[in-house]
């Protein structure tokens, strides 16, 4: 409050100052040190005394102010209420569940319902909506948690939201949702957490439907068919989605690398319950294949790309084609990366397409290789294979390769020239010269081997339903028998030549470790043979049939079997070098037997091979659940018999079985089996493994 001489005469007012206080403010200005202020300090405490009563300063009427200060006033008794158990102080905002009602219901969990009218053509798309909610439902990553009906009531949230995108995807944009979180009524373990009531409503419909240049060209009747939306169709933005898609393959397919298709927008009309599309076309013309161009004429030139690509200069163009082309030149392995683009030579006139020419830009990859493979059989022991490679030492695509094996039974020394795509994709020209020698418990040889062949082939890439081989063989071999109770055998010279063809029928699902279809392949080699130790020449038409079965009988299971017949018509069997004659047994033959070490024997028992073979085999491969399917236990059965006329006789059938286990890796299945023979020789062990890479058959 302002005093009344502080109003008449502010000046005086001022000067005067205030009251003396026990605290004079002259004592304080002659307290020039600090421990002057601080004895001050303690003498103005001194005289201050606590249980003095206070001046009486009474507080000047107000002006203006007519309410009577209250002496005395007394407030109300509060009357406490008890608290509501029943109220969730998590999520205020949130009902408990109601009764479902006339509605049918559908559990996702066990934290979440959905109810939907009880009439099922009121939502007919409710199995596929309710899989896809589930996917994508927040709830589903909650565990039960009492404790938490905060985060619960959270994601119950982002669900609504995503029920009603998911609604409107499927034309329902009326749709109704009614979100609650709690327990329903009955046994709490029983009730969802959450239910959404949902109510789809009117399902909209396509109103107007706007392509652009497609509705305004006459020529693209087709395309306009291709786009099956019509007005009045029910709306659907998948449809859209997939309808545009084929589209787009429709144009790129029939000759138009250049069209061009806008996103598209959907403009909904809540009065009409219609929804507008708006997606205009730009085909754009109509192209023909043109010449291929290289950015690396002198690695891969355009002449030689034209040859692996599937189409002639002049067919129309195909998107189909341009990517199947990308995809050739990957495979040729003597690239890292491809880009393939397209452009405009000759513009369309009139009727006849224009013209494009495809612009190809590579980088070339490493080109040099070293690999290696090792192999074990309890009776043919190890095996260690290893080359050196340059895929492109020719150019365009001609490898050179340097090869070599050592094992307990055989060794070899050499090289190849390999030309891929050589005359037309996927064909193969092979020139193969290798030296080896032998020493198996059938025979030991020193041979020199000169192969040249010509061939289709299937690839990890190309799968081929036929493939074909033909070519010529020239072998100079000096062998002998295996020696016969301690007594080594003479050598013999032969010279032979031959003109081997192949053919191969494939309708599996995979070269490496089919599931389904089946196999069946023949080979016929006319051949010459002379042995010089005799001065004997004679012919032989060396024929051999293989066949091969897949089929899936359950999820994890695959049942396999496989036959093969061979046969070698023409002269005596000893004009025969031992090295081609007919032998049984092994890894890929009947499992439980030494390599080759099944076939008619001599006076003493020894094996000394013939000129008719049947094998047959079968075999379950069972997935397990190992290091997450990985691993498969594979049981067999294979049965063999080699006779020494051109028919077999089955005089002696040699059955072994046993197990396998395979490890699928990327690049094929690492195989182990464990064979027994069940009916075995004198000379044949009791158990034989066998370690390779790939199925048996």
């Amino acid at each position: 409050m302002i005093p009344d001489e502080a109003v008449e005469n502010p000046e005086a007012w001022a000067t005067q100052g205030a009251p003396a206080s026990p605290l004079d403010a002259e004592d304080v200005l002659e307290a020039d040190t600090e421990g002057d202020v601080q004895e001050v300090a303690e003498e103005a405490a001194a005289a201050i005394d606590p249980g003095a009563p206070l001046p009486e300063t009474p507080l000047a009427n107000l002006p203006g102010l007519g309410l009577a200060w209250p002496d005395e006033f007394e407030l109300a008794e509060i009357e406490l209420v008890e608290p509501d158990g029943s109220v969730d102080l998590a999520d205020l905002d949130e009902a408990p569940i109601a009764p479902v009602g006339d509605k049918d219901i559908f559990r996702v969990g066990d934290e979440l319902a959905l109810t939907f009218p009880d009439d099922d053509d009121a939502f007919p798309e409710r199995t596929e909506f309710l899989e896809r909610f589930e996917s994508l439902s927040t709830i589903e990553e909650l565990d039960r948690d009492g404790d938490n009906l905060s985060l619960l009531a959270a994601r119950a949230r982002e669900d609504e939201e995503l029920l009603t995108r998911l609604l409107q995807i499927y034309g329902y944009y009326d749709a109704q949702i009614i979100r609650n979180v709690g327990e329903g009524p009955g046994d709490p373990d029983d009730a969802a957490a959450v239910r959404f009531d949902v109510v789809p409503g009117q399902r909209y419909r396509f109103g107007a439907v706007d392509l652009g240049a497609l509705n305004e060209d006459a020529e693209a009747e087709a395309f306009r068919q291709q786009f099956d939306i019509s007005s009045g169709d029910f709306l659907s933005s998948d449809r859209i989605v997939a309808e545009r898609e084929e589209l787009d393959i429709a144009l790129g397919e029939t000759g138009y690398p250049f069209a061009r298709i806008s996103q598209p927008s959907l403009l909904i009309d809540h009065d009409r319950r219609e929804g507008d599309l708006d997606m205009p076309v730009a085909p754009g013309g109509r192209y023909a294949f043109g010449n291929i161009t290289s950015n690396r004429p002198e690695f891969l030139s355009g002449e030689h790309l034209e040859t692996i690509a599937r189409f002639e200069e002049g067919d129309l163009y195909q998107r189909s084609l341009e990517l199947d082309l990308r995809r050739a030149i990957t495979a040729t392995g003597i690239v890292s990366s491809v880009d393939v683009s397209v452009r405009e030579v000759a513009p369309p006139v009139g009727d006849t397409p224009g013209r494009v020419a495809l612009d190809v830009e590579l980088t070339e990859a490493p080109l040099r290789t070293i690999a290696g493979a090792i192999g074990y059989g309890s009776e043919e022991g190890l095996r260690v294979q290893a080359s050196w490679e340059h895929r492109n030492l020719f150019p365009p695509e001609g490898a050179f390769r340097v090869r070599g094996i050592i094992g307990t039974q055989e060794q070899l020394a050499g090289i190849t020239l390999r030309k891929s795509n050589f005359g037309g994709r996927d064909r193969v020209l092979n020139l193969d010269a290798f030296a080896s020698t032998i020493d198996s418990p059938a025979f030991d040889a020193n041979t020199a081997s000169f192969i040249a062949t010509y061939e289709q082939t299937s690839t990890l890439i190309y799968q081929k339903p036929l493939s074909w081989s033909f070519g010529i063989e020239l072998v100079a071999t000096d062998e002998r028998p295996a020696p016969i109770d301690g007594v080594t055998n003479p050598r013999e010279t032969f010279f032979v030549a031959a003109l081997p063809a192949s053919a191969l029928i494939d309708t599996t699902d995979s070269l490496l470790d089919p599931t389904r279809g089946f196999r069946l392949g023949g080979r016929l080699s006319p051949e010459i043979s002379r042995n010089e130790n005799l001065n004997q020449q004679s012919f032989f038409l060396r024929g051999q049939v293989d066949a091969s079965t897949y089929r899936s009988v359950m999820q994890n299971v695959v049942l396999a079997a496989r036959t093969r017949f061979a046969s070698i018509p023409g002269g005596p069997t000893d004009n025969l070098a031992p090295s081609r004659r007919l032998y049984a047994g092994g890894g890929g033959s009947v499992r439980g037997y030494g390599y080759r070490q099944i076939g008619p024997s001599d006076a003493l028992g020894e094996t000394n091979g013939g000129r008719s073979l049947v094998e047959v085999s079968a075999e379950a491969r069972i997935r397990t659940g190992l290091f997450d399917g990985a691993v498969s236990i594979v049981p067999f059965l294979d049965a063999g018999s080699v006779g020494v006329e051109t028919l077999p006789d089955f005089e002696t059938i040699r059955f072994g079985a046993g197990i396998g286990l395979r490890y699928h890796t990327s690049f094929g299945p690492i195989r182990v089996d464990v064979g027994a023979p069940l009916n075995p020789g004198p000379d044949d062990s009791p158990v034989a493994v066998y370690v390779s890479l790939g199925q048996a058959f």
